[in-house]
């Protein structure tokens, strides 16, 4: 058998791996550092399979698949699945703890957990999987989860998706086959979610809807935005035990509190690192875009905020407007600039609290320097320091991951 593997990322590696092991003599040929001009133009005839990476767009051939394809082909369990634009990870592991909560088998997989393909064998009938779906990974999706969460969409990845409306589509693959007896959770107050709702023909449940403030205070990560992601894995694990929301806070508070208290939060993601001479530090990298730069500086309202952002804009600079629209909240009292945008935003907009760096490290000590004035001039409200870049890691850094540990390690290595 001859199988094309196309990207050579962490799921290809991990199909390379699958195949050697499950498939007879197959001869595998990998592709990577390839053009999109360059992988479209390829000939595939002689293939018996082709696996596509994420970010490889759909070739629309017939023997073409993907991890996440080729795992809900054959996953012998339920599937939830969790799309949005920020917050899958976030929401994802919310499930997770739940179900842990409840003692089920549960794994978590896609962009946050294992690649799905990983434990395919270690899954039965009894099992259940949290995967977190990017648009990539829905793009040419032919299965849709028996429990789908939507949460807020907004442009992004616009530089792969040939526009909004493709990337749109790629997000509603989550809900497009689903029937009358799956389930759909959905946010909303998101016009985009709540029109892909309503073509759905899964029993649909919108979120945010009110909880007790016991359960509330049991979520214990900041910001409007997380409580309102409990809240979509609350009604997912409801869907799975096949009740309503009600019932299930209803009946099973002690489980849902233990599961909530049990998540402390993700790297990267709003993510508090320490505190130092009554400043606190947040990790934020995983903000890439505006909207949840937005996000994480409202979580804030009451503080004195030093902002550390900038990066490698996605958008060709055309969000600009929209990151120092975000920038005008009062309680940023500092703004960092580093990056490709960063200095780009200094060359647009004249802002007496813009300090323009070189390097993550003198962001860093430049942050520490103002947010400790504010500790001390403005006592009544905490100081914070948020690094939320709202742009890409690719000027500077390796990748999300790395921008973020090497900010991580700056924090904790001040005195």
């Amino acid at each position: 058998m001859k199988i094309a593997l196309l990207g050579y990322g962490k799921e290809g590696k991990s199909a390379e791996n699958y195949i050697k092991t499950h498939f007879n003599s197959p001869e595998i040929d990998i592709f990577e550092n390839f053009t999109p001009e360059e992988i479209r133009e390829k000939d595939y005839s002689s293939y018996d399979m082709i696996f596509r990476s994420p970010s490889v767009p759909p070739l629309g051939l017939e023997n073409e698949t993907s991890v996440t394809k080729y795992f809900f082909d054959h996953c012998p369990c339920k599937i939830i699945g969790v799309t949005a634009t920020k917050g899958k990870g976030t929401t994802c592991s919310f499930i997770k703890s739940l179900l842990d909560a409840h003692g089920e088998k549960a794994h978590l997989v896609g962009n946050i957990g294992s690649p799905s393909i990983d434990i395919l064998d270690e899954l039965d009938e009894k099992s259940v999987v949290v995967y977190e779906l990017s648009s990539f990974q829905l793009w040419d999706l032919k299965k849709s989860p028996k429990i789908a969460v939507i949460g807020q969409l907004e442009p992004d990845h616009l530089n792969v998706h040939k526009d909004y409306e493709d990337y749109l589509g790629a997000k509603a693959n989550i809900t497009k086959y689903q029937t009358e007896e799956d389930f759909l959770i959905y946010y909303k107050n998101n016009p985009e979610t709540a029109r892909i709702a309503e073509f759905s023909k899964a029993k649909k449940i919108p979120y945010p809807f009110e909880i007790s403030p016991e359960i509330k205070s049991a979520i214990k990560i900041p910001g409007k935005h997380n409580e309102e992601n409990a809240l979509a894995a609350i009604a997912a694990v409801a869907s799975y035990k096949n009740i309503s929301p009600d019932e299930y806070l209803r009946d099973y508070k002690t489980e849902i509190i233990k599961g909530l208290e049990s998540f402390k939060g993700l790297p990267h993601r709003l993510e508090f690192i320490r505190e130092l001479n009554n400043v606190k530090y947040y990790d934020d990298n995983f903000s890439t875009n505006p909207s949840s730069t937005r996000v994480a500086v409202n979580a804030f309202p009451d503080s004195n905020l030093v902002v550390i952002i900038g990066g490698r804009d996605k958008t060709n600079n055309e969000d600009l407007p929209e990151i120092y629209d975000i920038l005008k909240a009062p309680q940023i009292k500092t703004i960092v600039l580093m990056g490709e945008s960063g200095h780009e935003l200094a060359k647009r907009y004249t802002d007496e609290r813009f300090t323009v760096v070189e390097s993550l490290k003198e962001a860093v000590e430049t942050a520490k320097k103002k947010a400790e004035e504010s500790a001390y001039d403005f006592a009544e409200k905490e100081a914070i320091i948020l690094m939320s870049p709202s742009a890409a890691s690719f000027d500077m850094f390796e990748n999300v991951y790395d921008r973020g540990d090497q900010f991580k390690n700056l924090i904790s290595s001040l005195n």
